[in-house]
């Protein structure tokens, strides 16, 4: 299966090219597989001010940054959105607001055009309401299919990303029907990765290998008809691949996220590395953090590598993959990627694999909420 999508090969020069605000971890929904760190609860109180994330993005653009997100949990919830796009606008970024849609009034809507708000990436799960509906936690459907109609009238280049697992993988074709009827310019299947509510939720969300064969050829039949009128990306799981996916480029090269508590991290999932340190935008400057912090400096570059990845000729195309996804399934952040079919422990992906054709006794969803335990999986 081709990585459509999901494969990096640009040389950010050592700056980082992409920056991503998550503005609050705040959410109204409860998404089963949501990236936020398990204890987002934890970081509440700690929220940057308008004024320090302004700051963010003059330091981001000083480095180099280009490409901006705004992100979250639901970054809506802040009241001060326009504002910090309208900041943004003015020292030259290109934005892009990543939204469940929920808060985007007509109001905002406007107003976030008229800040100079550039793009915007609606999430949908399902083509059906009541599945949307109950993968969240919430009443959304409806309503994000209305905001998505909004954003259209409003003259908005729109990415509909829908996040992929087992539950949804069979409505490709439904979903771009849909995607078709709103209009949508860029639609991105993103199989999902599994870190956090992911991870906890893996042997009911993990799809097949026959389902995501049958999902790409839908969309393969979907660009062949539609042709220019959308661009469709599908993204797979690197649980069905040999080798690993090139994270984020490489760590620390192009990619910078700042947290709601101004931690900078080489990438949205590092907390759940164990025995790490955060530094913040409070106690330092962008460019202290990026060029200087141990945490970019620990696994920038490939002295830290260990055999298979030390010697591997194919280093410097994943750079040994996911440090996360090393961590999280092998509890050692410096081993290669189980992903990689070189890999020691990669047993541990291929046993998730096969679990997913079994059939079993299914297991109740653990939704996105405050207290959830943290899980190392074996």
């Amino acid at each position: 299966m081709p990585k459509d999508g999901s494969v990096t090969s640009l040389d950010g020069l050592g700056k980082p090219m992409w920056l991503v605000l998550e503005l609050t971890y705040r959410c109204p929904l409860k998404c089963v597989w949501c990236n936020n760190p398990l204890d987002f609860d934890q970081y509440g109180s700690k929220e940057l001010s308008t004024e320090e994330w302004k700051r963010v993005l003059r330091e981001g653009r000083e480095l180099g940054a280009l490409q901006l997100g705004f992100s979250g949990g639901e970054p809506m919830l802040r009241d001060d959105l326009e504002e910090l796009v309208a900041e943004a606008e003015r020292l030259g970024y290109y934005t892009n607001l990543i939204t469940s849609g929920i808060g985007l009034t007509p109001v905002r809507l406007s107003a976030l055009k008229a800040a100079g708000l550039k793009q915007i990436q609606l999430s949908l799960q399902s083509a059906e309401r009541a599945l949307t509906d109950k993968l969240v936690g919430a009443r959304a459907h409806d309503l994000k299919l209305e905001v998505a109609k909004r954003i259209k009238a409003e003259g908005f280049p729109m990415v509909l990303n829908v996040p992929v697992f087992r539950q949804n993988i069979d409505q490709v074709e439904e979903i771009l029907a849909l995607a078709e009827e709103i209009g949508v310019d860029y639609m991105e299947f993103a199989n999902i990765q599994y870190y956090n509510w992911a991870l906890l939720n893996r042997e009911e969300l993990l799809p097949t290998r026959e389902q995501l064969e049958r999902a790409e050829a839908a969309v393969n039949r979907a660009r062949e008809r539609l042709g220019k009128r959308m661009t469709i990306y599908f993204v797979i799981p690197d649980y069905f691949e040999t080798r690993p996916k090139a994270c984020m480029n490489g760590w620390g090269t192009i990619h910078l996220t700042v947290a709601p508590d101004g931690a900078a991290l080489p990438c949205q999932e590092v907390r759940v590395i164990e025995g790490l340190e955060f530094p913040t935008v409070r106690e330092h400057s962008l460019q202290w953090l990026w060029e200087d912090s141990p945490l970019f400096q620990k696994f920038r570059g490939d002295d830290w590598m260990k055999d298979p990845c030390r010697t591997c000729s194919e280093k410097e195309k994943d750079f040994g993959g996911c440090r996360c996804q090393a961590f999280l399934l092998t509890g050692d952040a410096a081993n290669t990627d189980p992903a990689c079919s070189k890999s020691p422990h990669h047993h541990v992906i291929e046993m998730a694999v096969s679990g997913s054709r079994k059939p079993r006794e299914h297991q109740p969803l653990i939704m996105r909420s405050a207290g959830t335990r943290t899980v190392v999986a074996e």
